[in-house]
């Protein structure tokens, strides 16, 4: 099960944390990933990490977002900074095992999905 939370409304310039708690899937060779979903646009890939903790990110968020987990509490983070109004989408949690690197910021090749969490930013 992938639950979002974190999610909210902030201006532009100012930054967010997102948690998702991943219960089940910090077993051996799964990876966690964030996407996220403007209205009226495509879902688009934030970043992805592996098991062994290495991680990529999509080119619009590289520098200012940070994924990271807490294999203790089974929790993946998104740290958001320096929001733009165009980072305002719904954010999704997403899991799958056995990714090779080129497949890990497609979003047809994870299985599993939570509901989302919203961020809004305003100008």
């Amino acid at each position: 099960q992938l639950v979002e939370s974190g999610g909210g409304s902030v201006q532009a310039g100012g930054s967010l944390r997102l948690s998702c708690a991943a219960s089940g899937f910090f077993d051996s060779n799964y990876c966690l990933a964030w996407f996220r979903r403007a209205p009226g646009k495509e879902r688009e890939a934030v970043a992805a990490i592996d098991y062994d903790g290495y991680s990529v990110y999509g080119d619009s968020v590289r520098g200012r977002f940070t994924i990271s987990k807490d294999t203790a509490k089974n929790i993946l983070y998104l740290e958001m900074n320096s929001l733009k109004p165009e980072d305002t989408a719904m954010y999704y949690c997403a899991a799958e095992s056995d990714l090779k690197a080129i497949q890990a910021l497609l979003w047809p090749f994870w299985g599993y999905w939570g509901q989302g969490t919203q961020v809004t930013v305003s100008s």
